[in-house]
């Protein structure tokens, strides 16, 4: 049996259950200090590393009697981190325990980490996100979570945005509490994900249904943003090749569509449509109009869209071809006015469901946004 110290996010007790796979009692864990290090924030990620620190020291939790199965579900999460034998101070004196050190000698880090501020603000997407980690245990290793870490973190950054807000209307006043999960699987796994659920739900006689398998397609939410420049009446689209139209045996697989984008854990909608206008089109946006908040596909995917217009000067010169080479974009902007919008909408040349509906909100907001600009 080993003692550990955590410093980080695995002293939140619902993490770290989660990670072990079982139940953590009051007897297991104490609270304890380590002087001469300090627990920083790592750049670009909402967890810490643990740094020596002349005078500093840093706070944490003491576990336990860990097994050896403990330790091997710790190893997997941890990942990029390795033990190493530190001395800690309890209420009861020292203890020697060990701790997760960043493999990186030197680290990126960005001053404190604090462990308050994460709970309030990140402990539920990290408990979503182990949820899925630790669901592939036993079955990949822990270099290949690695790579899958930024997507699950995506994924669980919906799950709690769903939980934050839904302002859907529900006439039968059905809520989740009136489903039954039975079980989850992943059947594949990579840069997307596709779930099989298996649920029970409440039924229109009040009785539950049976259990029913379903495979989902479990995607982020997007934000989706049509630049519009009232002064000059005119918008600006994009065109990039897409892999649904091509799979599907489209002979046009170069969609003409709004600038669009993930919303990347820790980001709201609107923080989104901003840095994707930039990313995509070069673009600064001056003010965002919201269109609608509502599912791509409900039938079979997690995928929710936030649609916007966005208002921003689009002078003849605005267009060319962006994107990041690290997500292998290649895009390419276009000015129309807004009569050749609406001609693409009311023609089917328009064949981008969220480009639709922006340019229909559009069509009624058109003249508004002329009276003010």
């Amino acid at each position: 049996m080993s003692t550990l110290f955590f410093y980080g996010t695995l002293r939140h007790l619902p993490l770290l259950e989660i990670v072990l796979g079982r139940s953590v009692s009051p007897s297991e864990i104490a609270a304890a200090s380590l002087d001469g290090y300090a627990a920083l924030a790592l750049a670009d990620a909402d967890y810490p590393v643990l740094i020596p620190v002349q005078g500093a020291r840093a706070e944490g939790l003491l576990l336990k009697g860990v097994s050896e199965a403990d330790m091997q579900r710790l190893a997997f999460y941890e990942g990029g981190y390795s033990l190493a034998p530190v001395d800690v101070t309890t209420a009861h004196g020292p203890q020697r325990a060990e701790a997760f050190l960043p493999n990186q000698s030197e680290p990126t880090t960005e001053g404190p980490w604090d462990f308050g501020n994460w709970r309030a603000s990140h402990a539920p997407r990290a408990v979503f996100a182990a949820e899925e980690e630790m669901s592939y245990f036993g079955q990949i290793d822990a270099a290949t979570l690695a790579m899958r870490a930024p997507m699950i973190r995506v994924r669980a950054a919906a799950k709690v945005n769903a939980m934050m807000r839904n302002d859907a209307f529900s006439p039968s006043g059905f809520r989740r509490t009136d489903t039954e999960a039975i079980g989850l699987t992943r059947p594949f796994t990579n840069f997307f994900s596709v779930e099989t659920h298996e649920v029970a739900f409440r039924q229109y006689d009040g009785a539950m249904s049976a259990p029913v398998s379903r495979e989902v397609f479990a995607a982020s939410d997007a934000s989706i943003v049509l630049p519009y420049d009232p002064r000059r009446d005119r918008v600006l689209l994009i065109e990039q090749f897409r892999p649904g139209p091509y799979a599907r045996g489209d002979e046009k697989p170069w969609m003409l569509e709004p600038i669009a984008g993930r919303v990347d854990p820790g980001e709201t909608p609107e923080e989104t449509a901003h840095r994707e206008a930039r990313e995509e089109a070069g673009l600064s946006l001056s003010k965002l109009h919201s269109v609608a908040r509502c599912y791509a596909s409900p039938g079979c995917s997690t995928e929710y869209f936030n649609i916007f217009v966005g208002e921003a000067d689009l002078p003849d010169d605005v267009t060319g071809v962006a994107g990041l080479d690290a997500e292998a974009e290649d895009i390419k902007s276009y000015l129309y006015s807004f009569d050749r919008l609406m001609e693409m909408v009311e023609g089917f040349e328009a064949a981008n469901a969220p480009l639709v509906l922006a340019a229909l909100w559009l069509a009624r907001s058109r003249d508004r946004l002329r009276a003010v600009a």
